[in-house]
């Protein structure tokens, strides 16, 4: 939308954009981007802060070669929870490489951007570069989550008839101790992801993975786009660590969607027979439904989901080929061991008002005395503290509850005043050092950016 008055004549000539071009062959737009936030958690001494500044870009050339981009420069001092996650995995969540800044603050640098192009006009598209990626209809996805850190990739995504094929290609970074100027190691993964659509309203999908490394350099034989993956596994005679998955979504009446994820890790079927409990059942499941307009209310969308995952899932006996990556994990937050539920509403009440609200419940099963139960994705599983016996919850429990509510003004085009109120309660039983209890508020202003969330 065209603005009436743009600033100096030049910039914000549409309301969206601070510098756009639109020509016959070029379109680009540029937008800076913030984000000040302060904050107090309860008994906390030093307040919190989320300082962000950067730039965007995203653009196309001729109709045909897109691209997209975002750097920022980042202060950050979380709560004392996301404190102690960063000290433990050497990593900021979502990001990864940082260094100190002020008392238990971390100054880290975001850059990502891609180029896309159709390889096949209607059919076949390529993007390239260092991003985020997303795998399922979740919240969480058990399959591949934009929770970590971004990373190199080559996505092929073809559409044809009743089916969409995606083919991804990553470059990762195994778990690292890193100090000094050292130049790390690198992993990759392979993933495939097709789906069809079976009927207008249900949508079915299979997926595949493999994480392997072969000493900094790219096995080929996994550029293969069609053969299964397990297949290639054996051929080479190399134990990658390859799972495997199902996931569909229904839509309903047109005011609801059912969704679901089964991931599978290792499958022995006379073991899930004659013995559960063994470690070797490997698996995750989510199921989850959308609710939009509900109960008949404009603007006002309830999703609830929950997400089980048993132990060892995601974890090998070769820790590079774990499925993690700069120190986190590639799906769900959590790792392993673990069943979670959450619940979401979004509620617009008026134009500019955005009202959101995140519950979020979950039990894991730590480590104990030293033992492997199952939940740190990133020990070898050999180092297992027994063959059978294990479910959801074995070892150390925790359990956590974190609620969120934040309430956003836009008072101009993507310029976004928000208020946040957090609640977290942490405990291991039988363990008060464990025990966390807080509470925060925060208020910021942010422009064409996310807002940062500690749900974990």
């Amino acid at each position: 939308m065209q603005s009436k008055k743009p600033l100096f004549r030049t910039f914000y000539k549409t309301k969206a954009n601070f510098i756009e071009v639109n020509n016959k062959d070029f379109f680009l737009a540029v937008n800076p981007v913030l984000q000040f936030t302060e904050g107090f958690e309860q008994g906390g001494k030093k307040p919190l802060f989320v300082n962000s500044r950067g730039v965007m870009a995203r653009g196309l050339i001729a109709k045909k070669l897109g691209f997209s981009t975002i750097i920022t420069d980042n202060q950050e001092r979380g709560p004392v929870f996301f404190q102690d996650q960063v000290n433990k995995f050497r990593a900021v969540p979502g990001v990864g490489f940082y260094k100190p800044f002020k008392t238990n603050g971390y100054d880290y640098f975001d850059a990502r951007g891609y180029i896309t192009f159709a390889a096949v006009k209607n059919y076949i598209d390529v993007q390239f570069g260092y991003d985020k990626n997303f795998i399922g209809n979740g919240y969480r996805s058990l399959f591949l989550s934009d929770w970590g850190n971004s990373n190199l990739f080559l996505k092929l995504n073809t559409k044809i008839w009743k089916f969409n094929y995606q083919n991804l290609f990553m470059e990762l970074m195994p778990q690292f101790k890193k100090s000094g100027d050292t130049l790390l190691d690198r992993k990759y993964a392979a993933m495939h992801h097709l789906s069809m659509n079976v009927t207008k309203w249900l949508n079915i999908g299979l997926f595949e993975g493999v994480i392997f490394g072969r000493k900094n350099r790219f096995d080929f034989q996994y550029l293969n786009p069609i053969i299964f993956y397990r297949h290639i596994e054996g051929t080479v005679g190399s134990p990658d660590n390859a799972v495997a998955g199902l996931d569909f979504k229904a839509n309903i009446a047109h005011r609801a969607q059912v969704y679901g994820q089964f991931l599978l890790d290792e499958f022995i079927l006379s073991e899930v027979k004659n013995n559960p409990t063994s470690w070797v059942n490997k698996f995750g499941i989510q199921a989850g439904v959308k609710y939009m307009d509900a109960f008949g209310v404009n603007n006002l969308d309830i999703q609830l989901e929950m997400n089980r995952v048993r132990p060892f899932t995601y974890s090998h006996n070769d820790t590079i080929a774990n499925y993690t990556h700069y120190n986190q994990p590639l799906a769900h937050p959590l790792g392993a061991n673990f069943q979670e539920v959450l619940a979401i509403v979004n509620f617009q009440p008026a134009p500019k008002w955005y009202i959101n609200l995140k519950a979020i419940y979950y039990y894991q099963g730590l480590d104990s005395a030293g033992k492997n139960f199952g939940s740190n994705i990133f020990k070898d599983y050999t180092t297992r503290a027994m063959n059978t016996g294990f479910s959801i919850g074995s070892g150390a429990k925790a359990t956590c509850v974190n609620a969120i509510l934040q309430c956003s003004y836009e008072w101009k085009e993507n310029l976004y005043f928000d208020l946040s109120l957090q609640y977290r309660d942490y405990k291991i039983a039988n363990i008060n050092t464990g025990k966390t209890n807080t509470s925060l508020v925060s208020a910021g202003i942010r422009l064409n950016m996310f807002k940062r969330d500690y749900d974990f």
